[in-house]
């Protein structure tokens, strides 16, 4: 008997995470993953063992010997994880022009969420054609109105990745204010809480705001909390770029944190970083002080993406004010000798009142200028502001503005702002997760057209590799985790972000020891390697690194829809 029990034990040891089998259930699946190390999203030890898929879940896992599949597939040697989450995703466009993700699924993303300020609805007629008049390389038609429909026409035109999204604090606003800077009266803001409460009944996470830029830096705090507050009702939190990364960075998270008290509302910080050499130091006095946050009981936490460089537009330059009215009332303001001379006035001034980017990045030569509209800009891809400002002449002030007028765009750029130490400190922190801030694009035909930031083809390659594997700022499992169940629990993502039985099957299986980043701002167009296989929904988007044409993207919904369900 004793011998007899210590053999359960130690059997029951080895199993530990092993799914427990009823004797009715059929031990027979349409896909078991075998011999792989399986990483449960937890952070805790891996598992050697197999996983088992039927239909779009997971239903086993552990030492499945005795059981059969239509299909298996081997893993020895390799990582079985859950799907990677992306917690900044520009996706909304070139998921429309091409659904497969090819950028992020070759790194083991499978789902991508949407809403840094701006998201996809609800859309008044006004804002469809401004979104019309401003499309780039990418062209698309749109066929929706609300945040619902979009994620609708996303995953009906077929997407390989599952979809969500928060509503856009500045695209609310607009519906109802235009880009005008002002605060909204009782019934305008009743109208956008009201906005915000359709929303959450379709499914976005939250409230999702972006502080820099116009017409979302003219929100006050009072504003934000109240949409905030109407999120919460349904479940909702707040995630924010917050109103300055520089000069006010601690006043700004103090922002964040206040609102989500006075909310009630969980809150997270888009890509933590510390603009600007003279603000370095501030990184680990906003670690410290989100630290205090949540010894305090305040659910706070973060994003990051793993490099040194930011990209935005040369609006970030410039101050709100000139950009009031929309990109028409802009460059016309840009036009006028006067406007344009009061721009190049503050553009040179230090000022607490905005976030002036080049200034932050100390010279005009880290500014790269990524993407133009123009064809006849286009050339100028890939230089540096201070490089096409000799080239014509001029100051880089004046030539940021010629750029925004001559491509009628806010002109996607690089600044190169954050040292690495401080990347490096902010991705050590186990309540930072993963977001790319980039597009999901590929190495081929329109995307071709522009540069990007590496980060839409290495975000997470880069991290499990460069900072995980070489750095060591963290273990394997722990990495997977802030992957995977950290933001997924953090978002009530029923479902997503692990391997249990009942888990939705989102799976990457991967090499920890050759996954690898190799985009660069010299050649950003280069996939990351290292990812075998991924699994969307139980079906294979990538097999043997190369996509399929299985496309079994969802939407993913938030609380409130379940509620208004």
């Amino acid at each position: 008997m004793k011998t007899s029990l210590g053999l359960v034990l130690m059997a029951a040891l080895l199993c530990a995470g092993c799914t427990a089998l009823r004797p009715t259930e059929s031990a027979r699946a349409d896909l078991i993953i075998r011999n792989g190390v399986i990483y449960d999203g937890r952070g805790g030890e891996p598992l050697r063992g197999d996983l088992a898929l039927r239909g779009d879940r997971v239903v086993a896992s552990g030492d499945l010997a005795s059981w059969t599949a239509a299909r298996e597939l081997d893993a020895e040697g390799l990582a079985v994880a859950p799907g990677f989450i992306n917690m900044l995703s520009w996706a909304t466009e070139s998921l429309l022009v091409d659904g497969r993700a090819l950028s992020d699924i070759t790194q083991g993303v499978t789902t991508e969420i949407f809403g840094e300020g701006w998201s996809m609805g609800p859309l008044s007629p006004a804002m469809k054609a401004d979104v019309m008049k401003q499309q780039g390389d990418l062209k698309y038609d749109i066929g929706w109105t609300t945040l619902g429909e979009y994620l609708d026409t996303l995953v009906s035109r077929g997407v390989s990745v599952n979809v969500a999204s928060f509503v856009g604090a500045a695209t609310v606003r607009m519906h109802e204010l235009g880009n005008a800077d002002r605060a909204p009266d009782a019934g305008e803001l009743a109208r956008m809480r009201a906005l915000v409460a359709k929303a959450m009944a379709d499914g976005a996470l939250g409230v999702g705001s972006s502080l820099i830029y116009a017409p979302g830096f003219y929100a006050k705090t009072e504003e934000l909390t109240a949409l905030v507050a109407e999120a919460a009702e349904s479940g909702g939190g707040y995630i924010s770029h917050l109103r300055s990364e520089g000069e006010n960075f601690l006043p700004a998270l103090e922002e964040l944190i206040g609102i989500s008290k006075a909310a009630g509302a969980r809150a997270e910080v888009y890509h933590l970083k510390a603009a600007g050499q003279r603000n370095w130091p501030k990184m680990a006095q906003a670690i410290a002080r989100i630290e205090a946050a949540r010894r305090e009981g305040l659910p706070i936490s973060v994003n990051m993406y793993p490099y040194e460089a930011g990209a935005t537009g040369l609006d970030a330059s410039m101050p709100p004010w000139v950009q009031e009215g929309g990109l028409d009332q802009w460059v016309k303001r840009l036009q006028d000798p006067a406007m344009r001379a009061r721009v190049l006035k503050e553009m040179r001034e230090p000022s607490k009142n905005w976030e002036n980017l080049m200034q932050a990045a100390g010279s005009p030569e880290r500014l790269l200028l990524l993407g133009f509209n123009s064809e006849k800009l286009k050339p100028l891809t890939g230089k540096t502001l201070g490089e096409v400002a000799k080239m014509r002449g001029k100051s880089a002030e004046e030539t940021a503005m010629d750029l925004v007028i001559e491509d009628h765009s806010r002109v996607l750029t690089a600044y190169f702002l954050m040292s690495e130490d401080n990347v490096r400190l902010g991705l050590s922190q186990p309540w930072v997760s993963i977001g790319s801030d980039a597009e999901a694009a590929a190495p081929e035909g329109v995307f071709l057209k522009s540069a990007t930031h590496p980060r839409a083809y290495g975000s997470f390659a880069r991290f499990l590799g460069k900072y995980v594997r070489e750095e060591k700022v963290t273990t394997l499992a722990d990495g997977i985790r802030r992957l995977t169940r950290l933001p997924a629990e953090n978002w009530q993502l029923k479902d997503r972000g692990c391997l249990d039985a009942g888990c939705y099957a989102d799976v990457v299986i991967f090499d920890p020891l050759r996954i690898q980043d190799h985009a660069t701002f010299a050649k950003p167009h280069q996939l990351s390697t290292g990812v075998r296989d991924v699994f969307v929904n139980g079906e294979q988007v990538l097999k043997n690194g190369q996509p399929t044409a299985a496309r079994p993207g969802r939407v993913v919904r938030g609380a409130g829809w379940k509620k208004a369900g």
